[in-house]
């Protein structure tokens, strides 16, 4: 098995990337969806959220407020770090649980959007970073997510930077191209992955 933690800024094509790899055979372990599942509702993770900052931050329909949640702990650091010490920890056993579910010579991507800023390079046996130019990345936010420019710009600017997320990367996908060159980048890499995880060679007989 090699364990890969993949990540990329805002726009750079971490999402296309991760679904090419899947295509290939990867175990995709998906940080954001389990960090949603393990506040559903009827869960101890929604119910410990409750607790910790009171019923107006659930939807009339039971469900996690995110908006008005994000409200309460972005602008107050010690808030967002009582959240974060409920859901960090869900995320974390729910992804260990997964990725000791599948087969010992797997390929388990880490899509963790987050790895660059939270420190978590050491726990993956390498990082794929996906990077593309601000350019590249403000047109994409702005054309295909109907994000006004203001916004863009400062979404990027709330994460790491470029030279952060290379300085971390043992591999850089570029993906300032179209598709079909990003599809023949990714099959390279993965031809990589593959022999990385797969198992070692016997040792050579020895003969007496």
């Amino acid at each position: 098995m090699v364990r890969v933690g993949l990540t990329g800024g805002i726009g750079a094509g971490k999402s296309e990337v991760s679904r090419l790899l899947v295509e290939h055979g990867a175990v995709l372990i998906d940080a954001d969806r389990i960090a949603r599942e393990v506040v559903a509702p009827g869960t101890p993770g929604l119910a410990a959220v409750v607790a910790a900052f009171g019923e107006d931050v659930l939807a009339a329909d039971g469900t996690l407020d995110r908006p008005r949640l994000g409200s309460v702990v972005f602008a107050d650091a010690d808030r967002l770090a009582v959240l974060n010490s409920i859901v960090h920890p869900l995320v974390r056993d729910r992804s260990r649980e997964l990725e000791e579910a599948a087969p010992p010579d797997s390929v388990v991507v880490h899509d963790v959007p987050l790895l660059t800023e939270n420190g978590l390079a050491k726990l993956y046996d390498l990082v794929v970073v996906v990077d593309a130019s601000p350019e590249t990345q403000l047109d994409r936010l702005v054309r295909l997510r109907g994000m006004t420019e203001e916004d863009a710009r400062a979404r990027m600017a709330a994460q790491a930077t470029r030279e952060e997320r290379r300085e971390i990367a043992d591999v850089v996908i570029d993906n300032d191209v179209p598709l079909d060159e990003l599809r023949r980048r990714v099959r390279d890499v993965w031809a990589d992955l593959e022999r990385r995880a797969g198992p070692a060679p016997a040792a050579p007989a020895t003969l007496e």
